[in-house]
């Protein structure tokens, strides 16, 4: 028997901007909301499907330093422009890490700076 992810976790300032956010580029619901401000979100089919939920936990402060874990992302109904038009629309914006320009993939933030990258490949839905 092996282990799976199950749930990401991810600090925040504001949760509720962030699900909005994610929710839109994953095309996520919100599943839970806690006292202490977390929202969970995930697939429409809820926890415990072949993917990961994510909670955003309410941090007043930011975590120091660079993060060593960030999310890949992957198109799943269009070409790679199509998504990364998409997901600037939605508040993502260009991050540069010393790319060289000859990536298959585009550096992202999200709303609260967190780093992410869409990827060139494109995933059939599950």
């Amino acid at each position: 028997m092996a282990c799976r992810i199950s749930e990401l976790v991810l600090g925040c300032r504001d949760p509720e901007v962030l699900a909005r956010f994610w929710c839109e580029v994953l095309d996520f619901v919100v599943l839970d909301r806690e006292d202490d401000g977390s929202v969970e979100i995930g697939p429409r089919e809820g926890f415990g499907g072949s993917q990961p939920t994510i909670i955003l936990s309410r941090r007043d402060e930011p975590e120091q330093g660079k993060s060593r874990l960030h999310i890949d992302v992957n198109a799943t109904d269009r070409d790679q422009d199509a998504e990364l038009e998409r997901l600037l629309s939605l508040g993502a914006r260009p991050a540069d890490i010393g790319q060289t320009g000859q990536e298959q993939w585009h550096v992202l933030t999200d709303p609260e700076g967190n780093e992410f990258c869409l990827l060139k490949a494109r995933l059939n839905p599950l």
